[in-house]
């Protein structure tokens, strides 16, 4: 089998550049297509994508489905099939319009491409995930170590999201200018931060309670007074490793320089939860942790369209249907609760509450039309 087919590699930079320049998609997402693309060229020994017939995704779909995943060993999930197949189908829509390929192609051959609708419920359905109540992060903070420079920033950075909900890759790009102690509040300045679809805003430090904040106070006043560091230097930096007695290398304090990827923040999160006897949460649940938080807390639209704003997001629906989603301990409560006599009127929502809640079913409602 060729190791590449030089027609398909000319034709794939071209799509990757559409992708980067008109689609304006991330490089994770380019990857993710290139990926996709290889294994449907390694399952044709690289043929020329003007050679392309339907019965090479159909052959696609069933190598698909029979796969077994290198990491558990188990068959491939539906949502990893669907994800595969959809890149596949966005790029055969594509090239069925570029010259020289016009004439071979079809729109309608993408969608051999496609899963049965069965399939594709399975992979698209929401399924809960472990979020963390706010007593179990405030548990975890509690537990972790606090002596070294490495377990002082484990802890900050911990606790710097709960009171900020920052994403991962905004966690490890934050520098210290971006910090204001004094007003409470994060700059999430997309020319430095990277923040999801490089978006700028500012967020207010959550009332989360707890140790939070005076933990995240003692590390920046420790990495400005003690360290000496400037405004230009990592919040969160990576750690620094030296060969230690035993041949190998090992943590030996901070390194004045920012993590390369997020993969650390996760590591962090991971051993923090084990050390507390806690299962696994992940740094994005504490969104949904602040998400639920804002809905019990705030009284009116304008409240919540702020808590909204302060995760960064534009509309407060978003907050509302892709991080608020009620846990299902609490949906048994709510339901059972409905078969109780109705409160008295003076207990009842406020109206502004009531037309929130009137934009969110009717929202739902459009979405199922």
């Amino acid at each position: 089998m060729p190791k590449y087919n030089p027609a398909n590699e000319r034709i794939k930079r071209q799509y990757f550049q559409y992708l980067r320049e008109a689609q304006r998609k991330s490089e994770t997402s380019v990857d993710a297509a290139a990926m996709a693309l290889s294994q449907f060229e390694d399952a044709t020994g690289r043929r020329d994508f003007k050679r392309f017939h339907r019965e090479q995704a159909v052959a696609f779909k069933r190598k698909l489905n029979d796969q077994l995943s290198a990491r558990t060993g188990e068959k491939l999930s539906r949502a990893t099939v669907h994800s595969t197949l959809r890149q596949l189908r966005a790029f055969f829509i594509w090239l069925a319009d570029q010259p020289g390929y016009k004439s071979k192609l079809n729109y309608s051959d993408a969608d051999y491409f496609n899963l049965p609708e069965g399939d594709v419920r399975i992979a698209t359905a929401s399924r809960e995930r472990p979020v963390p109540t706010l007593e179990q992060m405030h548990h975890i903070l509690a537990t972790m170590p606090h002596e070294t420079d490495v377990e002082r920033r484990d802890r900050a950075l911990v606790a710097f999201a709960l009171l900020t909900g920052c994403r991962d890759g905004a966690l490890v790009s934050l520098k210290l200018k971006h910090v204001d102690l004094t007003q409470g509040r994060v700059e999430m300045d997309a020319r430095e931060v990277n923040t999801k679809f490089s978006k700028t805003f500012t967020t207010w430090f959550f009332p989360a309670g707890g140790e939070g904040l005076e933990i995240v106070t003692d590390w920046v006043s420790h990495l400005r007074k003690e360290r000496l560091w400037g405004e230009g230097d990592p919040l969160f930096p990576a750690t620094l490793r030296k060969l230690g007695p035993s041949g190998h290398f090992e943590a030996a304090g901070l390194e004045r320089k920012h993590w390369q990827t997020s993969e650390p923040v996760r590591r962090v999160f991971k051993a923090a939860c084990e050390a507390a006897g806690l299962p696994y949460f992940n740094p994005h649940s504490i969104r949904n942790t602040l998400a639920r938080l804002g809905e019990s807390v705030c009284r009116t639209p304008e409240e919540f369209k702020a808590w909204s704003q302060n995760l960064g997001h534009e509309d407060v629906m978003t907050t509302f249907t892709s991080y608020g989603g009620v846990p299902a301990h609490r949906q048994a409560e709510l339901i059972r609760a409905l078969a109780k006599p109705a409160v008295d009127e003076e207990e009842a929502l406020p109206s502004d509450m009531l037309q929130l809640m009137e934009r969110v079913f009717e929202h739902a409602r459009r979405k199922v039309k």
